[in-house]
């Protein structure tokens, strides 16, 4: 059963007796072309080291496979372990039931570069992606599927409504190599919201005071309301912004991804 259709999933998950918890973010996906536009995204071939959060139903596991990709699969809920052994069972996959909010992926993952692909539960979509940009280097492409509204904080640009945390790790970590939206109807259970796909490819060496940066920004966008000089006050002086070249008058939302970098490095230089 490599291509699921969506009566396909539906009598499997029928037959095991699972309802799809919303605990879980499970929303299974039930498009075989859309699948395959997945893992062309990706660019998934022969001998790929690819991880994937969130196995489901198997039918995203079972394309990764099929494109000759050696798949670490990973599935939180113990009642799909039936399902998923049913139809992975002629599929050479490691299938690991386990939180991966509760792992370290760097330490999980042998070897390197991994791809991720995924049908990321909508409930951990954006800390997992913020955990893998900021942490699991050994990460260099990701392909997933996400709510609409969590792709355009990713993306966001400075002075934009949704521009916050995510979008400045993104800026700072990777590029975006493709996006396009993808409806509701292709999910057993259907969302009520829309979706998309994102594939983010990792840039480079990230700067050097990545992790003050980033800091720097939480702290801004925790009150992002506020200007810079009350959100940051006895943290950074205004001084110290005005040398980054940052208005003390500006809120968090009208900062450069950049401009957070050059803080941080002029509150390490002691400036």
């Amino acid at each position: 059963m490599s291509r699921q259709s969506r009566s396909q999933i539906l009598a499997l998950i029928e037959r095991h007796g699972l309802v799809p918890r919303k605990a879980y973010g499970q929303h299974f996906l039930a498009d075989p072309n859309l699948i395959d536009k997945v893992v062309a995204t990706a660019e998934v071939a022969e001998g790929d080291r690819v991880v994937e959060v969130g196995a489901g139903t198997g039918a995203l596991t079972s394309a990764l496979a099929a494109a000759g990709a050696r798949v670490v699969a990973y599935e939180i809920d113990p009642r799909l372990r039936p399902i998923l052994e049913e139809v992975l069972a002629d599929v050479d996959v490691d299938l690991r039931f386990a939180d991966v909010m509760e792992l370290d992926l760097t330490a999980e993952l042998t070897g390197s570069p991994w791809k991720l692909v995924a049908n990321l539960p909508y409930n951990v979509g954006t800390p997992l992606l913020l955990e893998v940009l900021l942490g699991a280097d050994k990460i260099t492409s990701m392909t997933v599927m996400v709510q609409k509204e969590v792709a355009d904080r990713l993306v966001a640009s400075p002075g934009s409504a949704d521009y916050g945390l995510p979008s400045v790790a993104v800026a700072l970590t990777a590029r975006v190599v493709e996006r396009f939206a993808v409806p509701p109807q292709v999910f057993v259970p259907p969302p009520q919201v829309a979706s998309s796909v994102l594939r983010l490819d990792r840039s480079g060496d990230p700067p050097a005071r990545l992790d003050e940066a980033m800091e720097l920004a939480r702290i801004a966008f925790g009150q992002r309301r506020k200007m810079l000089r009350r959100s940051l006050a006895g943290r950074v002086p205004e001084e110290v912004l005005e040398a980054a070249g940052i208005d003390p008058s500006q809120r968090p939302e009208q900062v450069d991804p950049r401009q957070f970098v050059a803080l941080a490095e002029r509150m390490a230089a002691g400036a």
